[in-house]
C-alpha cells in the first residue's frame, strides 16, 4: 500500500489541509491516514483492533494505545485530508492507467448506494432514514453516488448526502464537474431527469451518455 499511498503525498495533503500532529502523539496525523484507509479494508476490525493490526503507533512505554484515544484521534482527524487524498490519488493513477476507449470515448458509469451508519441521534439528524408507508430503516442511513471508469473500476468522483434531503440524480449532478470529455457515460433508469442528463451533456466536449429506455417514456 505504501506504493500507492507514499509518505510524501500523505504529508502534501496534510500539509494543504492544514492538519498537524500539535504534540506528540503515538497515534500522529499521519498514521490516521493509513486507519482510515484500513477502515475500508478490514471491515470486520474495530478501529482499536486495525490499529494493532496495522502496526502503526509510534514507540511508547505500552504496546497499545487506549480504545478512547483511538477515536479521540478520527475525530481531530476530520474529514479533509481523506478527500483530498482521494482527489490527488485519483487523477494520478487515471493519469497513468491505460484506459480502453470505445470509438474514441472513455467508458463511464454512474451509479448509487446506501450506506447505514450506527444508530445514534446525531446520525439520525444529520442523515435520516429511508421510509415507505410500510416500513421505516432501522438505521440511520448516507446516500452515495459514484462514478467509475468501466474497464479499470477506477472511481473518478463521488457525492454523498443524506437519504432523507437529496435524490440519486441531485447528487450525480455534483458528479459534472469530474467527467471526462469524449467520454460515453452509463446510467440506470433511476436516473432519468431530463435537466440531469440535459446538464450532463451540455457541461463539456462530446460528453455523451446511455440508459435504459423507460416504458412509455416520451422521446424525439
Amino acid at each position: 500500500l505504501s506504493d500507492l499511498l507514499s509518505p510524501e503525498l500523505i504529508d502534501e495533503c496534510l500539509a494543504d489541509t492544514g492538519t498537524v500532529t500539535l504534540r506528540k502523539r503515538r497515534l500522529s496525523m499521519e498514521m490516521m491516514v493509513w486507519a482510515v484507509t484500513g477502515m475500508a479494508l478490514f471491515r470486520s476490525h474495530s478501529m482499536t483492533q486495525l490499529v494493532s493490526h496495522l502496526d502503526i503507533l509510534l514507540p511508547g512505554k505500552r504496546p497499545f494505545v487506549a480504545p478512547s484515544a483511538v477515536v479521540q484521534a478520527r475525530q481531530r482527524f476530520g474529514e479533509d485530508v481523506i478527500r483530498l487524498m482521494f482527489e490527488k490519488t485519483q487523477r494520478l493513477w487515471f493519469e497513468k492507467t491505460p484506459l480502453s476507449h470505445w470509438n474514441g470515448l472513455t467508458l463511464m458509469a454512474v451509479d448509487g448506494t446506501v450506506w447505514r451508519t450506527p444508530d445514534t441521534p446525531e446520525n439520525d439528524a444529520a442523515f435520516g432514514r429511508t421510509a415507505n408507508i410500510n416500513k421505516c430503516s432501522e438505521w440511520p442511513q448516507v446516500r452515495m453516488v459514484c462514478q467509475m471508469e468501466v474497464t479499470s473500476h477506477l472511481l473518478s468522483a463521488v457525492a454523498f448526502d443524506s437519504v432523507s434531503a437529496v435524490g440519486e440524480a441531485d447528487l450525480a449532478a455534483q458528479l459534472i464537474p469530474q467527467t471526462p470529455d469524449h467520454s460515453l457515460t452509463l446510467f440506470d433508469k433511476g436516473f432519468y431527469a431530463l435537466g440531469l442528463l440535459h446538464a450532463w451533456q451540455s457541461a463539456g466536449t462530446e460528453r455523451h451518455w446511455m440508459l435504459p429506455l423507460r416504458k412509455g417514456a416520451q422521446y424525439r
